[in-house]
């Protein structure tokens, strides 16, 4: 698929959700945490690339990786909303941040 052709179905498909909503993601160890300061599409795309070594350089930088235990207990006492975008067989999750 193109790349602007797969940024369009990716952003499409990137929808806001509770991080309760994605606790089965989670427990079947998919849910990939992105850090608000990467852009999602932008990570999206390197998982559906398969770009490992942009990926290792996110997940070096802490930036990208599986979400931990610790992670998802703060997220759900939060009750923190998430931006969630599928790239099969991962689900990458990214924390809402309100404009300020």
């Amino acid at each position: 698929m193109t790349e602007p052709l797969l940024n369009d179905k990716l952003n499409l498909e990137t929808a806001r959700i509770a991080w309760a909503d994605l606790q089965s993601h989670f427990a079947r160890g998919a849910a990939v945490y992105v850090s608000p300061d990467v852009d999602l599409i932008a990570a999206a795309r390197l998982v559906a690339d398969d770009d490992r070594e942009a990926v290792a350089r996110l997940m070096e930088a802490g930036k990208f990786g599986l979400v931990t235990e610790e992670q998802a207990r703060r997220f759900y006492a939060d009750k923190q909303e998430m931006w969630a975008v599928v790239v099969a067989p991962w689900v990458l999750v990214q924390p809402v941040r309100e404009a300020v």
